[in-house]
């Protein structure tokens, strides 16, 4: 198992400049290894196009091809940049054209704000004495406020506005124990609630962007103001981006609570499994589904399920709210609907609860629900056709 610990790093001047200078070291590589590869791409491609090979099969340019030639031709900047950090920054291109081949966007060039991590990805650094050693860097000191479990894999140094962060991969082997399904939960999320449980609760959304609009607002404000290029302009981006990133570490924070409070009551956790990338092409929504964090939610109440060895599952939302959570019967449901009435059997529940209760059936693939006796009465009634459609 895989483990990622985040401490937060306090360079000194120098230092920060040395970090600030990697950054921009590796930045470059990746940008001129792209474009290598795009030049390349494109001669192939004429090449093809006009049945011409003046050197032979066209050949493509891969990793080993690009970390054999660095090795042989660093510039002087690129010498003061430990030689694992700037293969890793070939890496991350490597792995950026493998995605692209499967599916996703095709890579493109880094700009300066957009580039902010850089990885020792097997050796060049070391933890002792509240200080990290990192290679033509220098001991950096480090707030560690706690143990790091498992065998350390990777050292990732991220730069977050004006704060640095050292992020250790470690691996971890142990053997974590099923726990037996004892109790279960379905969730529902949404906008007017973050999310419902199976049971009736309710986690209302904090909406910590909205919270901050006010002061977001003033700063970006001042910021159009500013002359593009100059030195004041540069501080009031770094004023606009710290509010982004108190929003951003609430979100976090609440996500973290949330999940983990999850986690520690329930065996079997079960969310719906939504398209959240699709549903933001939605303008009048997609700042609410941001500020909601979905996502991250879902996420983080999976990773925690999975390492205190319970189950955390993802099912098709598809009918979840239109379908009678009692008798399975169909109802056309505007969003403006919040309460689920079923003409057949005469359920009435707020929509979002019906929906979760839907969620936690699919599951687990059998009726679990936990029916009040007015409900357990009227399934089964159903089930002998005795209950007919109610007005």
């Amino acid at each position: 198992m895989k483990k990622a610990y985040t401490f937060r790093i306090y360079p000194t001047r120098n230092q920060e400049v040395k970090l600030n200078r990697t950054l921009s070291t590796c930045r470059h590589l990746y940008n001129d290894a792209l474009e290598e590869r795009r030049r390349q791409a494109e001669l192939n491609r004429l090449c093809s196009e006009f049945q011409v090979y003046p050197w032979g099969k066209p050949e493509w340019i891969s990793y080993e091809n690009q970390a054999n030639e660095l090795a042989s031709s660093k510039t002087p900047l690129q010498k003061e940049v430990y030689s694992q950090v700037l293969q890793n920054a070939l890496k991350r291109l490597d792995r950026s054209f493998k995605n692209f081949f499967i599916g996703s966007g095709y890579p493109r060039f880094q700009g300066r704000n957009r580039y902010n991590t850089f990885t020792y990805p097997q050796s060049g650094f070391e933890i002792s004495d509240g200080k990290i050693k990192l290679s033509k860097i220098g001991n950096v000191r480090i707030f560690q406020h706690r143990e790091i479990e498992g065998k350390i894999k990777t050292c990732t140094i991220k730069k977050d506005v004006d704060h640095w962060y050292a992020i250790f991969t470690t691996e971890i082997d142990m053997d974590i124990k099923k726990v037996s399904v004892e109790t279960m939960i379905g969730i529902d999320v949404g906008l007017s609630s973050l999310v419902t449980l199976s049971s009736g609760e309710k986690i209302e959304p904090p909406e910590y962007l909205r919270m901050s609009e006010k002061r977001l607002s003033k700063e970006q404000i001042r910021l159009s103001r500013k002359k593009k290029g100059s030195e004041n302009r540069n501080k009031q981006k770094i004023k606009v981006a710290r509010v982004y990133r108190r929003i951003r570490n609430q979100r976090k924070d609440f996500a973290h609570k949330t999940s983990r409070k999850l986690v520690n009551t329930y065996d079997l956790i079960a969310f719906e499994k939504l398209n959240i990338r699709g549903m933001v092409q939605n303008h009048r929504l997609a700042k609410s589904i941001s500020d909601a964090g979905w996502y991250q939610l879902q996420t983080f109440t999976a990773y925690k399920a999975e390492d205190a060895g319970k189950q955390c599952e993802f099912v098709a939302a598809n009918g979840t709210s239109q379908e009678c959570c009692i008798c399975g019967n169909m109802e056309s449901l505007t969003l403006a609907v919040r309460v689920f009435r079923c003409s057949r059997c005469g359920n009435i529940k707020d929509r979002d609860v019906n929906a979760s209760v839907n969620i936690l059936k699919k599951a687990v693939g059998t009726d679990c629900a936990e029916l009040t006796p007015v409900e357990s009465i009227q399934k089964e009634l159903v089930e002998a056709g005795s209950l007919t459609a109610l007005a």
